[in-house]
């Protein structure tokens, strides 16, 4: 992937170890989501630093909604890219990453190692309750994107309904979702055709950017790039995976979670909350990796640090190998996961920007393209309400019972179990963020306080 012919045409005004430490900076202050990430992002490359026009910004924004993945991460790896080719796409695309890694992995094995003592109990106890109240607001923060009218509407009650009571797969809610916003969008464009990109700010707009974009010859698509392109990322993808195979044998943890968090990597559309519940379908009910309460504190702990939210998959798989380590110690299985799980949920990533972005500017603006991602999104709406209601129901009852009818079954809460501390604490963190609007970190803060009061008591 060396664009070393093209050296000469390099982007003046931006030198590479200025955008290092740049990339850095923007990786220590990556909290909040990817609503919060992109927001940093636009103030420091657009407002601040002026190395990107806004048009420039939303033009890439808009190219990595339509992605599957964390698009806060694609969207560095692409101006990364723009600004300083193959090698600034991996600077800004890695360290993006890195603060997250280290401190999931960091927390991974604290609480593998002392999940059992009271103070991690404690801590988890208030935490988990103000993740149903994140989550809602999420259901809530999208619907008003998306859902606006009747049948944007129903696609998301079916999605709902699909995943909730009949278990449909994930992937297929996606891509049935994508085909019907597809067709619908060559049908009904005025019903279908709703996501049509970011609005430019008009302040940013007035600024003049210091990178000349006459200068940003290399966008220029080319066949022969992207099959070397895609066929390195391609490599790089699975040839860990053959040869961890040929190790270990197929049915080895690391070998499952490496197959399985590929395959999430494809059709996490919608951002983590949507993927989330496929997720911790998959590890708690097929594999066993981690059980319920488990998967509710790892979102917690991805809540709570730097980097994307789907990091969150790498706590999953540190447990899951940590349970089954041989051939290794319980910690080094658990490190070895917590890498391979990285790898092949972010090694797509890098293969999408540098394969599709030169090919942006016909996709961003396919009315059809855009008509399916707002059908997606909306189903995506559906998805993440059956997320909320799963860590309720799991959070909230000590004791669920099977409901069962033709075709599937759902699990009803058995009213008398309730716990009333955790309810209490749920309510009033959904009145903290959706009402008064306060900082998620001050948010979870008072409710983690709550919960270790609540169990001193």
């Amino acid at each position: 992937m060396s664009d070393a012919a093209d050296a000469a045409d390099l982007p003046r005004g931006v030198t590479y170890r200025e955008a290092f430490w740049v990339w850095a900076k923007i990786a220590a202050l990556s909290f909040g989501g990817p609503a919060g990430q992109i927001a940093v992002m636009h103030r420091i490359l657009v407002e601040q630093k002026r190395w990107i026009s806004e048009q420039r910004f939303l033009h890439a924004l808009n190219f990595c909604t339509l992605l599957p993945g964390p698009e806060a991460q694609q969207l560095c790896i692409y101006i990364g890219w723009l600004l300083h080719r193959t090698l600034g796409g991996l600077t800004a695309g890695i360290l993006f990453v890195l603060p997250g890694f280290v401190s999931i992995l960091a927390l991974s094995v604290l609480y593998a190692e002392y999940q059992d003592t009271e103070f991690i109990t404690s801590l988890f106890y208030g935490l988990k309750p103000a993740i149903v109240a994140v989550v809602l607001e999420a259901v809530l923060r999208i619907s008003k994107r998306v859902l606006k009218n009747a049948v944007m509407v129903a696609i998301a009650a079916a999605a709902f309904v699909a995943i909730f009571a009949f278990h449909v797969p994930f992937p297929l809610i996606v891509f049935t979702a994508g085909v019907i916003g597809f067709c619908g969008g060559r049908w009904r464009p005025e019903t279908f055709h709703l996501m049509r990109g970011h609005k430019a700010d008009a302040k940013a707009l007035e600024l003049t950017p210091v990178v000349d974009e006459a200068a940003l010859t290399h966008i220029a698509p080319s066949w022969g790039r992207t099959l070397r392109v895609g066929v390195t990322c391609l490599l790089l993808w699975f040839v860990p995976l053959a040869a961890l195979t040929a190790w270990l044998g197929r049915e080895h943890v690391l070998v499952q979670e490496g197959a399985f968090f590929s395959k999430a990597a494809v059709v996490t559309f919608g951002g983590a909350y949507a993927v989330l519940p496929y997720v911790g379908q998959q590890s708690v009910e097929k594999y066993g990796w981690i059980d319920e309460g488990e998967m509710i504190d790892g979102l917690g702990m991805a809540e709570t640090t730097p980097g994307p939210l789907i990091q969150v998959v790498q706590y999953v798989a540190f447990l899951g190998a940590y349970r089954q380590p041989a051939p290794f110690s319980p910690i080094m299985a658990g490190v070895v996961a917590s890498l391979i799980t990285t790898w092949v949920t972010y090694v797509p990533c890098f293969l999408y920007i540098f394969v599709g972005a030169p090919y942006v500017e016909r996709l961003r603006n396919s009315a059809l393209w855009s008509s399916a991602l707002s059908a997606v999104t909306a189903a995506v709406v559906g998805v993440i309400l059956n997320l909320a209601i799963w860590f309720a129901l799991r959070t909230l009852f000590a004791e669920r019972t099977p409901w069962s009818f033709p075709g599937g079954h759902i699990d009803v809460p058995v009213w008398n179990t309730i716990d009333w501390a955790a309810a209490t604490i749920a309510i009033a963190a959904a009145v903290m963020l959706m009402r008064l609007k306060w900082n998620l970190f001050l948010v979870l803060g008072i409710c983690v306080a709550a919960g270790i009061a609540v169990r001193a008591l």
